[in-house]
């Protein structure tokens, strides 16, 4: 397999990144990073903060065929409905938690997949495709409901990092997924993640990187195609309580933001793009 690498120094996929000082990607080698900017919170803590929902689909509760979240598929609408069932459970839960202002971003595919009819009346919607996270310094909290496994991920439902044309990603030689890629960039702006939800490798991936998170569990993979769902009122009940406790958390204390170590490289490998310092 040919492997492409971009080397880079403070950017991701266009997008621009803090620089930090060490190899890994989290834990306790962030905390020897640079400061990143302090958010809307400047005290650390916001009496009824601003929460940000990162909406995929590929992780939510009912899910597990590509089919339904794809939207050429017969099974897209049925996909959009488990959608919005884990969507307004987790803007509820936000509610309880004491949010104030919250916003719900589409991040799957073409982002035009959230009901807007059908959506919890509290919440704020972006739909399509402007910068992702322009304006985040707005919200106190991120959430990234609905994400899956990062790429090559065993017995992980849908597991991919980007697009199913990337076949593995690495920033300073260590696997990334979008939890580490939304998560990091999302830490630049000073705004952590309280919570995530997803298959059970998810959790596990996204526990691996920030242990303060609250970590939902809507499902359990066995393969990239098949897992084991929950009883929905089950499923719905967990990302409700997961979200309001996860606001609770930001209200008493704001965690330390997740910041991508000083990025000495970021390298995808792919079935066909232009080749860069090209390595077999």
């Amino acid at each position: 397999m040919q492997r492409t690498r971009l080397w880079i120094g403070a950017a991701l996929a266009g997008v621009a990144l803090a620089a930090a000082a060490v190899d890994s990607l989290g834990g306790e080698a962030a905390n020897t990073a640079p400061a990143a900017p302090a958010g809307r919170a400047k005290d650390g803590v916001a009496a009824e903060p601003h929460i940000k929902i990162f909406c995929d689909m590929e992780g939510i509760s009912g899910i597990v065929f590509k089919s339904f979240v794809t939207n050429d598929s017969d099974r897209y609408a049925e996909g959009q409905r488990y959608l919005m069932g884990d969507l307004n459970a987790c803007i509820q839960g936000c509610i309880e938690g004491g949010a104030g202002r919250i916003t719900v971003q589409d991040i799957h595919s073409q982002c035009n997949n959230v009901l807007w009819g059908e959506l919890h009346e509290r919440a704020e919607c972006i739909l399509g495709n402007p910068p992702r996270f322009e304006g985040i310094e707005a919200y106190d909290g991120l959430i990234l409901l609905g994400y899956h496994a990062k790429a090559g991920t065993q017995r992980a439902i849908l597991a991919h990092t980007s697009s199913h044309s990337w076949k593995n990603c690495w920033i300073n030689g260590q696997t990334v997924g979008e939890v580490a890629l939304d998560g990091g960039r999302a830490g630049a702006h000073g705004v952590p993640v309280i919570m995530v939800s997803g298959d059970d490798k998810l959790c596990s991936e996204a526990k691996s990187l920030m242990d303060h998170l609250v970590t939902v569990e809507v499902k359990i993979g066995a393969a990239f195609e098949a897992g084991t769902l929950l009883p929905r009122p089950v499923a719905h009940r967990r990302i409700q309580e997961g979200a309001a406790e996860a606001v609770r958390r930001l209200r008493k204390s704001k965690p330390k933001p997740f910041v991508i170590a000083r990025m000495r490289g970021f390298e995808r490998s792919a079935r066909s793009w232009a080749r860069i310092d090209e390595s077999s």
